[in-house]
């Protein structure tokens, strides 16, 4: 497989995973997979934008996570975040650190 057709069927691979989380799963939290998978749609949006810093685009974690979200962080929460126990939060702190670091 040629390189540009490899980029091509990765990126098309990424569209899927963010339609699949972004449409199909509005239903799963983020902190649920952070947990469970130590990434979430955040780590998502993240990405992108030091994908985009790497390559000299100027671009802010709001900027990234609404060109991820397709939305603003606040739609986004008051359409599909629902509040965590107290259990679910503590879980979320340790898979933070052990996957996104002390930032």
């Amino acid at each position: 497989m040629d390189d540009q057709t490899k980029l091509e069927i990765e990126a098309a691979a990424f569209r899927r995973l963010r339609q699949h989380l972004m449409q199909d799963r509005t239903d799963v939290q983020n902190i649920d997979m952070m947990n469970l998978a130590g990434f979430c749609r955040n780590c998502l949006s993240r990405w992108y934008q030091e994908a985009a810093n790497e390559r000299g685009i100027e671009m802010t974690k709001d900027e990234a996570r609404e060109s991820y979200y397709g939305m603003t962080m606040a739609e986004w929460k008051a359409n599909y975040q629902t509040d965590a126990s107290a259990e679910k939060q503590d879980a979320f702190k340790t898979a933070f650190a052990e996957n996104v670091g002390k930032s």
